[in-house]
């Protein structure tokens, strides 16, 4: 399974002398993988087309927010979407904050128990974690859709708290691919970690000069990302590769990877 998510990068539009909005993609191995990789993609827009070319030949679970540009993608035969519960939340967490909803305050409360069972079992195997969470997490989630359920009946069509619950309650299904398969998160944060890097570059370099500067960081970005979530000291792996590279045979190329690398020094 796999992690997805984009973000919109400044990219330097010459011609117009200012810049125009650009984003940068990411895909990563599933938050209890354990290679963790991650590759980013950067691209001129944020339309489906993008994970669609960068996803092809590719099947399997991929936790997503519930952006419609991957739908046509996942729409497709082998392809499963499990929606982030943290969006979710977010959504009763702003309305909470807003005006003091005792109903978001209610379904923030419900998720938190499912967050405090993930928490012990996260690092049980998948089968055990899976097994942990349809007897622990199973009767808390049903009770949790049947509580939505009921409040949407009590309040009126177009109203904020409508629109909170109807973002559950329409994504119900990917929500609860977590309960069905034991290597699946039940949100998609893993992805957003990843993510931050790319907020905090923002206000460092500003914007991309060109398109091909763009696919240039984000190999770059891959490369020592990857190298530490894989517990690596990424300027130690980047001297090592590029060390190597020259005199690599290219059938040993993938020793070089971050997932596959050992340091010679």
């Amino acid at each position: 399974m796999a992690h997805a998510d984009e973000t919109p990068v400044a990219l330097l539009d010459p011609g117009a002398g200012k810049t125009k909005k650009a984003y940068m993609w990411a895909y990563a191995r599933g938050a209890f993988d354990a290679q963790p990789v991650v590759v980013y993609d950067f691209c001129a827009g944020r339309g489906g087309k993008y994970p669609h070319a960068f996803l092809k030949g590719w099947t399997d679970t991929l936790v997503v927010d519930a952006y419609g540009g991957y739908d046509a993608t996942l729409s497709l035969e082998g392809r499963v979407t499990a929606n982030c519960l943290a969006h979710a939340r977010r959504k009763f967490d702003e309305l909470f904050k807003a005006n003091g909803s005792a109903v978001a305050a209610q379904a923030i409360q419900r998720i938190a128990a499912l967050y405090r069972a993930e928490a012990d079992a996260r690092h049980l195997s998948c089968q055990q974690r899976l097994q942990m969470r349809q007897e622990r997490s199973g009767p808390l989630w049903q009770e949790l859709h049947m509580w939505l359920q009921l409040e949407r009946t009590r309040v009126p069509d177009g109203s904020a708290l409508a629109k909170a619950i109807d973002y559950s309650l329409s994504h119900w299904l990917g929500l609860s691919r977590f309960l069905q398969d034991g290597a699946v998160p039940i949100d998609n944060n893993h992805m957003e970690n990843q993510m931050r890097l790319l907020a905090l570059g923002r206000k460092n370099w500003l914007f991309i000069g060109s398109q091909l500067a763009g696919e240039r960081a984000a190999v770059v970005m891959s490369l020592l990302q990857s190298a530490t979530l894989g517990g690596h000291d990424p300027w130690a792996h980047l001297k090592d590769v590029l060390t190597r590279l020259p005199t690599q045979l290219n059938s040993r190329i993938e020793e070089l990877l971050p997932h596959h690398w050992h340091n010679t020094n």
